[in-house]
């Protein structure tokens, strides 16, 4: 009788314990335009509480975050927490239309959601058209009280958010595009926290800076929220070590260039180990579509070591824009922190295989027009040839469809293979109209709760062959492995790391080839699987997953909140 009152004691302190660690922590986001001056332009941008990048949120493992949204801004606009499981509570996901529908000018929405089983730098965005370009932020998860990372401490944390900048309203240059049938209005610069740096125009004194001191360890956030472009980033006469990628550790990688993709998060440890002076931080992309033109500039920041006279920074030699074996390093070197916390062991048993085939595609520009397209067609994309549609004409999102069983929105026949098989990445293929025009439809992939799924992500060779970055919202996976060319299962299954493989929500797939993930469909509702180039989801490189309610209550998505936007 003693030992099982001391062993209740005993639970219940350790449920006090958790429970205090807990807390709410609540934001306000008021979205509104912004009148800045940037590259000698002076250019109104929608943004959060009059800040570009917005706030950084910094919460614990098991907090609720609370987040008013009030919209004052011209346009529609909902906020996706990037990374984070929403574990049954998608309806604060926030891709339009998919588990909300907008939140309209002059009107307000609260998120609220339970971080859950993640720590570590994550970020929030705008999740309607390209407004993401200027609304976005960090999104920081500390372990709880009284839990440590697993390294060092280090002396300051840094959030480092790339961006992507237009002398345009970003709204109006996808409309363009949109309307044309052409790709869209490359950018005029990137930015670093904001500011394009010194070799910009007009951007002397728009430069970031980093005072650091001698000796100490800084770990960098590094968050890529360019809407098109994948980067390099160097820091002058410094190594960095990577100890986490999408809010989940790795083990520790020591490099001198990083390769971001949108959408990924990088997290380093650099130490100040070189002698006192100043040395610019550097970003450039990475362009893999060879002959595509883009915005090739470079954005710099400053790193000031205290006592540091006013000498010229050094400058770090930086990868040519198209130098994909470095950024393939860096992308297959990454291994997970086998058990690190949170870390999820490889699930071994595989429920259900999907290949999916994805890319640039045409599609008919409409009576007798002219599209801006090859053979004066319209751009498009598609996954297994079918071309996604968000349901913008319907009056429920997709997950209130989900929730009350009602038909029309989106159908569940999206394909587990390519409906025809075909020499994937042969670039002899790029131009063949039997093969690059892909119908327009709102399809999705069911799958039963619980189950284990598999998906080889191939590119392909339509219109460009390039990298392009997949984002499943709602999950973390393992990537059991990447390479180039057509994934061939009798071979490369020999590559597959079940051991400590990387753990992402992200996946640069890389140019002209293929990559093999591996998740657990734990979460009930209705989660998008897209490209996350900016340019790329209009067109329809997208789909989604339905994942079935569980058997029990605690599995069953519960109903949506009260003030859910209507659409």
């Amino acid at each position: 009788m003693g030992r099982f009152v001391f062993l209740q004691a005993c639970a219940l302190a350790l449920l006090a314990s958790s429970l205090a660690s807990a807390a709410i922590v609540e934001h306000s986001f008021n979205v509104q335009n912004l009148t800045v001056q940037k590259l000698c332009n002076e250019q109104v941008i929608t943004a959060v509480n009059g800040r570009l990048p917005g706030p950084t949120i910094r919460v614990r493992e098991g907090d609720t975050l609370v987040v008013h949204v009030f919209n004052k801004s011209p346009y529609d606009i909902t906020i996706h927490w990037h990374g984070v499981f929403q574990l049954l509570s998608g309806w604060a996901d926030g891709p339009e239309y998919v588990t909300q529908c907008a939140i309209r000018p002059e009107n307000s929405y609260t998120y609220k959601f339970k971080i859950t089983g993640q720590e570590g730098t994550l970020w929030w965005h705008a999740h309607a058209s390209w407004l993401r370009a200027t609304v976005h932020g960090a999104l920081i998860i500390h372990p709880r009280s009284g839990r440590s990372y697993p390294f060092p401490k280090p002396h300051k944390e840094v959030p480092i958010l790339f961006g992507e900048w237009w002398n345009a309203n970003v709204v109006d240059v996808e409309n363009q595009g949109l309307a044309t049938g052409a790709a869209p209005n490359n950018s005029d610069a990137y930015t670093i926290n904001g500011k394009p740096g010194d070799l910009y125009q007009c951007s002397q004194n728009d430069t970031y800076k980093l005072k650091v001191v001698q000796g100490k360890t800084y770990m960098l956030r590094i968050i890529n929220a360019a809407l098109n472009n994948q980067l390099f980033f160097k820091i002058a006469n410094h190594n960095m070590t990577v100890v986490a990628i999408d809010a989940s550790y790795t083990k520790p990688y020591v490099t001198d260039v990083v390769v971001v993709a949108p959408g990924q998060t990088t997290d380093v440890l650099l130490c100040a180990n070189q002698p006192v002076g100043s040395y610019y931080m550097a970003a450039r992309p990475y362009l893999s579509a060879a002959g595509v033109l883009a915005d090739n500039t470079t954005t710099r920041g400053i790193i000031i070591y205290e006592g540091a006279t006013s000498a010229t920074p050094l400058m770090p030699v930086l990868p040519a824009f198209n130098d994909t074996p470095t950024a393939h390093k860096f992308y297959s070197n990454l291994t997970g922190l086998a058990g690190g916390p949170h870390w999820t062991p490889v699930p071994n048993q595989v429920d259900e295989h999907m290949f999916i085939a994805f890319g640039l595609n045409l599609a008919p520009c409409g009576g007798n027009a002219t599209c801006g397209g090859p053979f004066e067609q319209r751009l498009s994309a598609s996954m297994n040839n079918e071309s996604f549609v968000l349901p913008s004409n319907s009056s429920l999102s997709m997950l209130q469809a989900f929730f009350l069983n009602v038909g029309g929105v989106y159908t569940t026949d999206f394909p587990s293979v390519p409906p025809v098989k075909f020499d994937y990445t042969n670039p002899n293929i790029s131009l063949d109209q039997s093969l690059i025009f892909a119908p327009k439809a709102t399809k999705v992939k069911k799958f039963k709760y619980n189950s284990t799924v598999e998906i080889v992500l191939q590119n392909t060779a339509f219109l460009a062959v390039e990298n392009h970055p997949i984002h499943i919202h709602g999950f973390n996976f393992h990537v059991l492995a990447q390479g180039f060319g057509n994934y061939d299962a009798a071979t490369d299954t020999k590559k597959f790391n079940l051991v400590n493989p990387q753990t992402r929500n992200t996946i640069a797939v890389p140019v002209g080839g293929w990559a093999v993930i591996r998740l657990q469909v734990n979460n009930p509702g209705i989660w998008l699987v897209h490209c996350h180039l900016d340019v790329h989801l209009p067109w329809g490189l997208a789909t989604a997953f339905e994942v079935e309610n569980g058997p029990t209550p605690s599995s069953t998505l519960p109903p949506p909140p009260a003030d859910l936007p209507k659409c």
